[in-house]
């Protein structure tokens, strides 16, 4: 970007959101009392281990256990056996995951307590598959739903119904001891259920949504999958099951609160935040046009606020697969919002998911400004191509526009700011 401070400054917006959310800082205030049994640590999702770091630092007691994350998104414990697995494709450590996860709650008794440490991508790295279904079937299933375009409500309402270990059947497994699940969300709303597919959560939705879903979006299930959920034999628990009774679950991090510590950073430099929502959904790409209309609105005429200001907003976008290029949401966003804004002076964006991994890529996400289409074309690049092929990192990689943050060991979904000085 030509304007350097604009970029040092959504970057450092980035970075106090993602700061707000790491589980050193806000997972200790929400530790229980030590029980009279034993403590069992369990947990899923790319936070899950830096989760089980800070229970361990600051846990008076003994505690035992073991949690799932994404390669690369480990910590050093000495008491709780971390796993990595894949994502956003499970893998055969995620299917080893969730057996060790089992294996840990076996035998359990009313004196004890499980501790759950619950983070986004927990669906794909605990992974095991319902009745009759293969691991190859929910690998199958995963990559379609994730070119699908479909929105992660309803991809969880499917993977909770071919499970054996979502949609509340973890708690189950660990009745009569009661179970206080940790929370850092990364879904629109914070539904429990949605987070890492609610493995601890009772599900309110059924087998026949899941069927239903899987033919608004045009899915095509394995016969194993369709048969699961046309005979009924994979409900979830519900939330009245009696074997849920006296558990809790607490959200410690979430997308609001990542917006508001970014928010308090802007005003310490003297820029208005403007919070437009934590959980907003839709296509990238139409995403992009709203708010590039938005900004346009604030740049020409000072509304919604005047100048300066940032508008800051989360939630999940969806990309509905059209060409084979390397894309992200929140780069398809950017790039779509750059398209939009056609070199509109004075206006500025970052879009990165908070957990530093955009789509596939070990990317972030990427900035942009008024002069990044006349810099592509420069390079001949064409914006609108790299849009149609969903194919937006190759774009900013090749504008060395990227933002890459690393594993950043916390997820609490996409962050935009757009930027109006």
């Amino acid at each position: 970007m030509a304007d350097l401070d604009a970029a040092i400054f959504l970057r450092e917006l980035f970075a106090q959101a993602i700061a707000s959310a790491q589980p050193d800082l806000c997972l200790p205030p929400h530790l229980p009392q030590p029980p009279k049994g034993r403590l069992i640590v369990i947990g899923a999702g790319k936070g899950a281990a830096s989760m089980a770091k800070a229970v361990e630092d600051h846990w008076p007691g003994q505690l035992s256990g073991v949690v799932v994350t994404r390669y690369g998104y480990g910590a050093p414990c000495q008491r709780i056996e971390i796993i990595e697995a894949a994502h956003p494709t499970p893998d055969a450590n995620s299917l080893r995951a969730a057996q060790r996860l089992l294996e840990a709650v076996r035998g359990l008794t009313p004196n004890d307590l499980v501790l759950c440490l619950l983070s986004g991508g927990g669906s794909s790295l605990l992974c095991l598959p319902g009745e009759g279904l293969t691991l190859e079937d929910k690998q199958a299933i995963n990559k379609a739903l994730l070119a699908s375009g479909a929105p992660i409500s309803d991809m969880n309402v499917i993977r909770r119904h071919l499970s054996a270990i979502k949609g509340g059947r973890l708690a189950v497994a660990c009745h009569p001891a009661r179970v206080l699940t940790l929370v850092i969300s990364d879904v629109p709303g914070d539904t429990l259920e949605d987070i890492a597919s609610g493995p601890t959560a009772g599900d309110p939705t059924t087998c026949a949504e899941a069927l239903a879903i899987a033919e608004r979006h045009g899915l095509q299930l394995p016969a194993a999958a369709r048969a699961l959920l046309e005979s009924g034999r994979g409900e979830s628990v519900k939330p009245d099951d009696p074997r849920l009774a006296g558990h809790e679950i607490r959200l410690v991090a979430t997308p609001r609160m990542a917006l508001l510590a970014a928010a308090e950073a802007a005003r310490a430099a003297g820029v208005a935040p403007v919070l437009l929502g934590d959980a907003i959904e839709g296509e990238a790409r139409d995403v992009g046009k709203v708010m590039a209309g938005l900004a346009r609105s604030v740049a020409d005429h000072g509304e919604p606020a005047p100048r300066p200001c940032v508008l800051l907003s989360g939630g999940e976008c969806t990309v509905t697969l059209r060409g084979d290029g390397r894309g992200g949401r929140n780069v398809e966003f950017l790039l779509s919002l750059a398209i939009a804004l056609n070199g509109k002076s004075g206006v500025f964006a970052l879009a990165g998911d908070t957990d530093g991994v955009d789509g596939a890529q070990e990317v972030a996400g990427a900035v942009i400004g008024p002069e990044t289409l006349q810099r592509a074309h420069d390079l001949g690049l064409s914006p609108h191509a790299a849009l149609a092929r969903n194919d937006a990192h190759t774009f900013f990689a090749a504008l060395g526009d990227q933002v890459v943050t690393g594993p950043t060991r916390t997820n609490v979904n996409d962050f935009r700011a757009i930027y109006i000085p």
